[in-house]
Formats: structure tokens, sequence, C-alpha cells
């Protein structure tokens, strides 16, 4: 009997390959309002402990630093991919995605939890599987979750005495530098139980109480391979 060339079952065999190649655990898709201080916290997070690129990508938005772009940004980039072919993004290539951003003083900050909800479960990857899509607010910003590494925080913070606090402990810190993972890990388990405090009390919603997801974020990429 003759091989079937079917462009139908070249495309079964091609999924087959795609998948085997895969590693075990889920293939998450972050994408930060920040160009550079998040994602090069969770990549080092990801190379630290040993995470394939193909299965965990971060990338900043492109469309802008608004909320609400960072979140219409990672649904653009699951549903279509990246057309240069060096970033390695394939369309619809993840079981998880993740938007993050700061409550700040952004106008379209709850339009975009509204728009993250709505994703959620709605989209389908390439093997026809509904993702999860979440939104990672930090209430007021990505450095109250690395103060938290330092200070247990209860109350309402303005981001520039986050940023003045945390420097206090963490000389030297700036937007976008590198090592911020290695530099903090020692107290993450700390940090961690102090955000998931502040999530029985608060929510990405209840502003300006100080909320953070991005230990949620961290705890799961961490756990990935276990």
């Amino acid at each position: 009997m003759g091989r079937d060339n079917s462009p139908k079952e070249r495309q079964r065999q091609q999924l087959a390959r795609k998948l085997n190649r895969r590693a075990s655990y889920d293939r998450i898709l972050i994408v930060s309002e920040g160009s550079k201080t998040e994602p090069n916290y969770f990549n080092e997070i990801r190379v630290a402990h040993r995470l394939h690129t193909a299965n965990v990508a971060v990338r900043p938005s492109e469309l802008g630093t608004a909320p609400l772009q960072v979140v219409r940004y990672a649904q653009q980039l699951f549903e279509h991919g990246d057309p240069h072919l060096h970033r390695r993004i394939q369309k619809r290539a993840f079981e998880q995605v993740f938007a993050m951003f700061d409550r700040d003083e952004h106008e379209s900050y709850f339009d975009a939890l509204r728009l993250a909800e709505s994703l959620d479960g709605k989209l389908k990857n390439d093997i026809k599987q509904p993702i999860r899509f979440r939104a990672i607010a930090s209430v007021p910003n990505f450095e109250l979750w690395l103060l938290l590494h330092y200070e247990d925080i209860r109350a309402p913070i303005h981001r520039d005495e986050v940023l003045s606090r945390l420097r206090r402990h963490y000389p030297g810190y700036e937007k976008g530098i590198t090592g911020v993972f290695a530099a903090t890990k020692g107290r993450l388990e700390v940090a961690t139980q102090r955000a998931q405090v502040l999530a029985t009390r608060f929510s990405a919603h209840t502003v300006p109480e100080p909320f953070t997801a991005a230990a949620d974020l961290a705890q799961l990429l961490i756990g990935l391979r276990s």
C-alpha cells in the first residue's frame, strides 16, 4: 500500500513529531509590561531550573506598556505566533498564557483584568485544548514582589516608596538589571508566604491595597519539572 501523502496526514505527522519533542511539562508564554526587569527575572528562573525555551517563553509587550496593550499582545502572540523565526514563538503553542503588568496609575488597568478573565478557557491551543489565560498583576508594581523578600507589607504603599525601601535592602537595584533572582532567591520562601497572606486579604481588584501575583508565577515555573 502506498504512503499517505495527503496534507491532513502530513499535518498529523508534524504534530506528532512536535509533541514527541516537547518536555513533559506545560508550555508557558509570559508577556510583560516591562521590557527588561520582568523578562530578566523570569528568564533567570527558567535558566536556573533548566526549563527549555520551547516550553517557557518570556517576551515584553510590543504593542505598548499599558495593561490593556499587554493583554492584547499576549493574545496576539498566542494566536499568531512571532513571524521572526529566530524567536521561536509558534502560534497556539502553549497551555498557559500570562500577561504581567503593574497597577501604577494606568487607566486601562481594570479593563486589562476583565479582558484577561474573559479569555481564560476560551482560547484553544494547537492540540485543541482550552488554555489558561491569566493576568499577573502587581499593586502598585512588580518591585513590591521583590520588597516582600525583605519586608512584610500590609498597607497601601506608593511605587516610589517601594523602590526606595527596596534599595535600602538591595543597594544598587535598578530597573532592568540582571541577577535579581540569584540575589533574592534565598528569601523566596518568606516572600512567597507574605504574598500569599496578602492574597487572602486583597486581590488585583482591591486597589490600592498591596497585592502581587508574581509569587504564583515564580512558584509555577520552579515547580514545572518536579
